[in-house]
């Protein structure tokens, strides 16, 4: 079972590298041509920005919590995790409305300067590589946070004293001592956000960039090229692989960074009046750009849209195809992933561990990229089974994975399914072996072992691993425009039409939606941080 469920992983992939080596004739040479150059320099620059605004943000909030004591401490060390609720195109169709020349930031500044009018005075227009930049750094700091900060906190206070015995002072221990022990925590989190900077489609449209992501996206649906839109993401699947390299390659000496984890954490310094106060305006900076700003945005418009016209039934019908198609991914993708988890367990060794890698690949590759190698083996399929239908028994079965959502089901489980391996090996591996042994001493089963033993004991890590998968369902937007069914709706793609549209306020209780079931694993987060500390 855990081969079959690598072997579902894998396929999407494999069946893009076999898409992008056929023969298109001249095709292959028009794309590098003429769409290649510009999509690679803008992806290039956008995850460049990225990465940095994200490693400054990150890494320097992660120090203030950690090396600073000050009122408001504990509030920072949980709200920072925030923006994780709010998916990038949200952010950057929030930031559209509200930085727009007629929207309120713009008019309340012309008020304040004397203008009346936006020909008199407006600020550039956020439809711009800096404006993605932004977007995109200010939502997925928080990866390099979190990775970031744990390291922090198991640093050895006697590294800090030693080195300010030899006469470095308090700045010189974080460039000196903590930043450099922290690098392979930073490469962690930088290569997360950089992953995720590259599944995006939705905010790098609505702010006018033209990536990657979306050259798949407009040369498969706009252009109807298939052929094309593969080359394209063989060109993606080679940036991944070039950020995977990276983060093994910045990780290579993290064995020399581990001496401290017995040691006496590092102590925080107390900061009081102004000093305490400045450290938790600098700390709050980033949530209000990354959360608290587009959720009091969300929330204004929602209501102003429920006081208009009530609840559409457009809406409610995405609420429920978002719920029914998330759940039954997410149960799909926690049978797999604990079967890949209890396979490694029961049988330890290197075919087991090729598994759960190849099993894992998914979450890797953008969801363009999963959807493209998806329609083509489960469009293969249909087509083979409706012909033999319709030759023996006279009966059109149609497009019966396509068109019933098992395609999105299915992208959603190759995309996720490291998140529920990953969660449930962690809490299996917390699981003495001698359990296993005493129960089987005792008369069980492999069987009645599994049941009665590893189930209960790895409740808590199969539910945070479904709430984690369930909510990234919810949000997945790349795979679900360009698997769903005709004539389905879910919350993220209805967020879309309406944004793509212009009618932002119609969109903003799907967004708003979205952002408040998002909260649940940020909460997960915060408290695991706080049970580990």
């Amino acid at each position: 079972m855990a081969f079959a469920a690598a072997a579902l992983a894998l396929l999407p992939v494999a069946t893009i590298g076999v898409t992008a080596l056929a023969d298109t004739g001249t095709l292959w040479s028009h794309v590098l041509a003429n769409i290649l150059p510009q999509a690679a320099w803008n992806t290039g620059v956008l995850l460049l920005g990225t990465g940095i605004i994200a490693t400054c943000v990150g890494t320097g909030a992660a120090w203030l919590v950690s090396a600073y004591d000050f009122r408001g401490r504990g509030v920072l060390e949980w709200a920072l995790l925030l923006p994780l609720a709010v998916p990038t195109y949200i952010m950057a169709y929030a930031y559209l409305d509200v930085l727009s020349p007629l929207g309120p930031i713009q008019g309340a500044i012309r008020w304040v300067l004397g203008y009346s009018s936006p020909r008199e005075f407006r600020l550039p227009d956020i439809r711009a590589m800096w404006g993605a930049i932004l977007v995109f750094g200010f939502v997925l700091y928080p990866y390099v946070y979190l990775t970031t900060r744990a390291m922090f906190l198991t640093q050895a206070a006697n590294l800090v004293e030693v080195s300010r015995t030899l006469g470095v002072g308090r700045s010189g221990v974080f460039w000196r001592v903590a930043l450099p022990l922290a690098r392979p925590a930073i490469a962690v989190g930088v290569s997360l956000v950089l992953m995720e900077a590259l599944n995006d489609v939705g905010a790098a449209q609505f702010l006018g960039i033209r990536t990657l992501t979306a050259s798949v996206y407009t040369t498969w649906i706009v252009r109807t090229d298939l052929a094309g839109a593969a080359q394209i993401a063989i060109a993606m699947l080679v940036v991944v692989i070039a950020l995977i390299v990276f983060e093994r390659w910045a990780r290579r000496n993290q064995r020399f960074a581990a001496s401290a984890q017995r040691a006496r954490p590092m102590p925080p310094r107390r900061l009081g009046g102004f000093k305490g106060l400045g450290v938790f305006a600098l700390g709050f900076l980033p949530i209000l750009i990354g959360f608290v700003g587009p959720a009091i945005y969300l929330a204004v418009a929602a209501l102003r849209r429920i006081e208009f016209a009530g609840l559409s039934p457009a809406l409610i019908r995405a609420t429920i195809n978002t719920v029914s198609v998330s759940a039954i991914a997410t149960a799909v993708v926690l049978v797999l992933g604990f079967t890949i988890a209890y396979a490694a367990r029961i049988e330890p060794g290197r075919k087991t561990s090729i598994a759960a890698r190849i099993a894992t690949l998914g979450y890797a590759v953008p969801g363009t990229v999963l959807a493209i190698g998806i329609l083509i083996p489960l469009a293969a399929f249909d087509r083979t089974l409706d012909g033999l239908m319709r030759d023996w028994f006279g009966i059109s079965t149609g497009l019966l994975l396509l068109g019933s959502g098992a395609a999105l089901v299915y992208a959603y489980t190759a995309r996720f399914l490291a998140i529920s391996a990953g969660g449930i090996d962690a809490g299996l591996s917390r699981i003495p072996t001698s359990y296993d042994h005493a129960a089987r001493t005792l008369g069980q089963s492999a069987t009645g072992t599994l049941l009665r033993v590893h189930l209960p004991l790895s409740r808590t890590a199969l539910t945070a691993a479904g709430l984690l998968v369930f909510v990234d369902c919810m949000k997945e937007l790349p795979a679900t425009l360009l698997l769903r069914p005709l004539n389905f709706e879910s919350l993220a793609t209805l967020l879309y039409g309406e944004a793509a549209r212009g009618t932002y306020e119609d969109a903003a209780l799907a967004a708003l939606i979205i952002v408040v079931i998002g909260i649940l694993p940020v909460v997960l987060l915060a408290r695991t941080g706080r049970t580990d500390r």
